[in-house]
């Protein structure tokens, strides 16, 4: 029964290869992901398949079929059967041995916990409290596979080489990782699939070209920011410097200095705080104290209207009894009725990611690919993401009582 629902499913995402054969393939490299075993790079799975190994070799390497279309069709699939709640922005690493394969550097990896020689993939994901999707996924490609960033000819060549190794497209090059986030956000709007909230972390929280992206998108967001953050009070107002009379007139600006998070909500004090269940687990609540107030976030970048000022969001920080001082920061552009309760639940809802990623990497295999081109790691992180997608309905799938 189970191989048909493969089947079907795989008949459905599969659907944009017009070659049965190339659909064959597709199934079986399903099939090897899906299957019992430590490794899921080819050579492994193609035993254990009972194929020959050049057979999904080729399939991932080098035959032609579009990636982009069969990951629209997940995409598709996993926001109509989750209904997200949310769509989290995350990044993770790969680690790798040598420098062959495409984007891997010396780079932090939250993975990791520290830096090392590994890849970095950026990813969308569909989320609710119980069960997660990736919609899109791309590798980021450091600075040192960029030849644009080389620092003399010599080295530009010697990066076209690697590239060239990887078959990395001409027009793939260094884009940090929120601008892969926004591009994929875009790609996903152009197929009619729009997020009811954007949620990441500081990473991207801490980035005002970020929020300022989603902001020109008309999304709703709630991100993380590190305590280094600044804002003003949600009153404060900007002053128009006077004319001197030469070149142009200067634009307004605030008179008072911005101060970091915890200036706020220490000014607010503990008897602002609201103590919120967030998630009710297996043996116990998740319930700390919390704090949201109005602020104007300022920083490097900040956006500002016409009229001088910074548009106000909600700061929400969560302050244990225990702790002196605020644990974590996040600010949202969410309505103002937003209850207290909802904005709590959307900020920690990105432990679902990090929960299904434990199953991606060890049971499915996104971080066993083992091929040197920049096409094989896409389509690898792809097929993986529809076995998981396929688990992920299995699982979710009303349960049969058992007979008397």
């Amino acid at each position: 029964m189970l191989r048909d629902e493969l089947e079907t499913f795989a008949a459905d995402v599969f659907g944009p290869l017009r070659r049965s054969d190339q659909q064959d393939k597709g199934l079986s490299y399903l099939c090897g992901l899906l299957l019992d075993g430590r490794r899921k790079s080819m050579q492994p799975m193609a035993e254990r398949l009972g194929v020959d190994h050049q057979r999904l070799q080729q399939f991932i390497s080098s035959s032609t079929w579009p990636v982009e279309e069969v990951r629209a069709r997940i995409a598709r699939r996993a926001v109509q059967a989750l209904t997200p709640a949310a769509w989290v922005i995350d990044d993770t690493g790969f680690p790798k041995d040598g420098a062959a394969s495409p984007g891997v550097a010396r780079q932090y990896s939250g993975t990791l916990g520290k830096i090392g020689n590994c890849q970095i993939g950026v990813s969308v994901h569909a989320v609710t409290d119980t069960a997660s999707c990736s919609l899109d996924r791309r590798l980021f490609l450091p600075a040192a596979w960029d030849p644009e960033h080389a620092a003399d000819e010599a080295a530009a060549a010697r990066t076209g080489r690697r590239r060239a190794h990887c078959r990395i497209p001409a027009d793939e090059g260094h884009r940090p990782k929120w601008r892969l986030a926004v591009e994929m956000l875009d790609e996903l709007a152009a197929r009619h699939l729009t997020p009811p909230v954007v949620v990441a972390d500081a990473g991207y929280g801490d980035n005002a070209h970020f929020r300022n992206a989603l902001d020109e998108r008309v999304l709703h967001w709630i991100v993380r920011v590190k305590g280094l953050a600044t804002a003003h009070p949600p009153d404060a107002v900007p002053r128009q410097p006077p004319y001197g009379g030469l070149g142009p007139r200067p634009k307004p600006r605030y008179r008072t200095r911005p101060v970091p998070p915890a200036g706020h909500v220490r000014a607010a004090g503990r008897a602002a705080a609201r103590t919120i269940t967030w998630r009710h687990g297996s043996h116990d609540h998740l319930t700390s104290d919390f704090i949201v107030l109005r602020v104007r976030l300022a920083g490097r970048r900040p956006r500002i209207e016409e009229d001088g000022t910074v548009p106000a969001c909600r700061l929400l920080a969560q302050w244990p009894a225990h702790l002196p001082e605020p644990s974590h920061y996040r600010v949202s552009n969410l309505p103002t009725d937003t209850p207290v309760e909802d904005l709590v639940g959307l900020a920690k809802i990105r432990w679902r990611i990090e929960h299904d990623y434990r199953e991606l990497k060890t049971a499915l295999g996104l971080d066993h690919f083992e091929g040197r081109s920049w096409t094989g790691w896409h389509r690898h992180v792809t097929l993986v993401t529809a076995a998981h997608l396929f688990v992920t309905l299995t699982r979710s799938r009303p349960k049969v009582p058992a007979r008397a």
